[in-house]
């Protein structure tokens, strides 16, 4: 793997890991909020809570994280198919073209020196 290619998924990855962390702090401070606003629980319950919340968004972060690599994946794949398909198209074409050329430029030079 070349330099370019290394900063370039280092970036993503201290992107993600930012993307992440903002993400979970953002949902601490819902559930700190939240366990504030309710009356009743104890220190023991709001920690439950908290780690209970906290997980539960790292998980489904996950979940749509992983559906839209799939989603990416599945699109991709689909490009690959596609652009294969008009890049035959043109190398046939072309053939065609260069095929028909040449015939023509046969038939001048035999009509002519005829």
């Amino acid at each position: 793997m070349d330099t370019n290619k290394e900063a370039a998924r280092g970036l993503n990855d201290i992107e993600d890991f930012l993307y992440r962390e903002a993400h979970l702090e953002a949902a601490h401070r819902r559930v700190a909020d939240f366990t504030a606003r309710t009356a009743g629980l104890t220190d023991g319950q709001k920690r439950d809570i908290e780690r209970w919340y906290l997980e539960e968004q790292n998980y489904v972060a996950g979940m749509v994280t992983d559906h839209i690599a799939a989603r990416i994946s599945l699109l991709e794949g689909q490009h690959h198919i596609r652009f294969g398909r008009w890049l035959r198209g043109t190398l046939i074409a072309m053939v065609l073209i260069t095929v028909a050329l040449i015939t023509v430029c046969v038939a001048v030079i035999l009509g002519t020196s005829g």
